[in-house]
């Protein structure tokens, strides 16, 4: 069997992270039934990961405990706790085990490290970055050289490591940490069940929104290093070259909405929180992923203003957008080039407003089906299936090295 051990952020799939945990599980089991997922849950928290069979251990929520000292440290010792737990469960069934899978930092630590070693399974960790550049790792000085501990035992005594990225697997190689021979590159992907060509007019319909009026969208997260404030003055620029233009952001947080709403006002846009009011931008709260679905098919271009990360940038949006097969708008960071050629996409310096309405002007001008064709074939290729069916090429790859 395979183990696969995540720590999804929201057991409702009201994240990136609990997304993709929950869609690469579906994909799994439908192909490896027996595949034992373990994930925590906290008392009778609701969760939809028993759609999927995944077994739900007690989380030893640890990090609450940082409403009273705000350390990250906090969240290590909790999920260090957990992997003690994912081990006495593995334990009783290590005979079984094919590989030990695994998409958290610490607990792919202590896996590769301790537990793998003592129960003689090969642990395989997909890494999404190095710990030490985590934004939300721990600032503590003195923490620094437990952050390297941290990823040089995850990364380097692993059985393989799976990069969402060629270049983070370059980049293994550069500090000779990893055989780029022992590193798969298996990016992110797409729900083909929800994300697929829209009728543009029918979704403009649905939603209330004006039939000729030109419409940039995005969806996902909304804190700062999304740069969304940029992407809001963009929007104002372009409003005076296109007057019915129309800017929809989609999720996030409610004050990291409310201080968007902020801006925007500061930029004149008439603001609203939903489309049965007239607007100039659309602040839309968190919705299932098929409303989010509409409301991007409404649009007439697909924006990412920034990511978080650069070598390891595959965010999943990116792979939704191209399903869509709209015109794509991002940032010229050679990690999503990877997934959507430079000519397949509108891309501007990192941060650099003019040139992200340069793009922007650029996208809407767009009058070629065939881009429209081409992104929804590359999307193909990343599929949660197509992603299920790499991670259990690479499991039967490492458990045939360790016969």
């Amino acid at each position: 069997m395979i183990v696969y051990i995540a720590y999804p952020t929201s057991l409702n799939l009201q994240s990136a992270n609990a997304l993709q945990t929950f869609t690469t599980l579906r994909e799994l089991r439908a192909r490896r039934p027996d595949t034992l997922a373990l994930i925590p849950r906290w008392g009778n928290e609701p969760s939809r990961f028993f759609e999927v069979g995944a077994v739900h251990l007690p989380r030893p929520a640890i990090g609450k405990l940082s409403r009273l000292y705000k350390s990250t440290l906090l969240y290590y010792l909790e999920h260090s706790a957990f992997a003690a737990m994912t081990a006495t469960v593995v334990a009783l069934r290590r005979h079984n085990v094919q590989a030990v899978y695994i998409r958290q930092p610490i607990i792919a630590a202590w896996w590769a490290g301790v537990f793998g070693p003592r129960f003689d399974l090969p642990v395989i960790y997909e890494a999404h970055d190095l710990e030490s550049r985590n934004p939300s790792r721990a600032k503590e000085p003195w923490a620094r050289g437990f952050l390297d501990l941290i990823d040089r035992t995850a990364l380097c005594r692993s059985s393989a490591v799976v990069s969402l990225t060629d270049n983070f697997r370059r980049l293994l190689a550069q500090i000779e940490w990893r055989d780029p021979a022992e590193v798969a590159v298996i990016p992110d992907a797409y729900d083909e069940q929800v994300f697929r060509p829209q009728d543009r007019a029918a979704c403009r319909r649905g939603l209330g929104l004006p039939a000729d009026a030109p419409i940039v969208a995005y969806a996902g997260m909304t804190f700062a290093h999304r740069w969304l404030d940029g992407l809001l003055s963009a929007i104002r620029r372009l409003r005076a070259i296109h007057p019915t233009l129309i800017g929809i952001v989609i999720g996030g947080r409610p004050g990291e909405r409310a201080a968007l709403a902020a801006h925007a006002l500061s930029e004149g846009l008439r603001v609203a929180e939903t489309t049965a009011m007239s607007a100039d931008l659309y602040l839309l709260p968190l919705r299932p992923q098929i409303e989010v679905v509409s409301c991007l098919g409404a649009a007439n271009v697909l924006v990412i203003p920034d990511t978080v990360t650069d070598v390891t940038a595959s965010p999943l949006k990116l792979f939704e957008y191209m399903a869509l097969g709209l015109p794509i708008v991002l940032p010229a960071i050679p990690a999503l080039y990877e997934i959507l050629p430079s000519h397949l996409a509108y891309s501007f310096t990192r941060r650099d407003l003019n040139g992200l309405q340069a793009a922007l002007t650029a996208a809407l001008a767009e009058c070629d089906p065939a881009l429209a064709t081409e992104r929804q074939r590359l999307a193909a290729e990343h599929t949660y299936g197509r992603r299920a069916e790499r991670i259990i090429a690479l499991v039967e790859q490492v458990a045939q090295r360790k016969l």
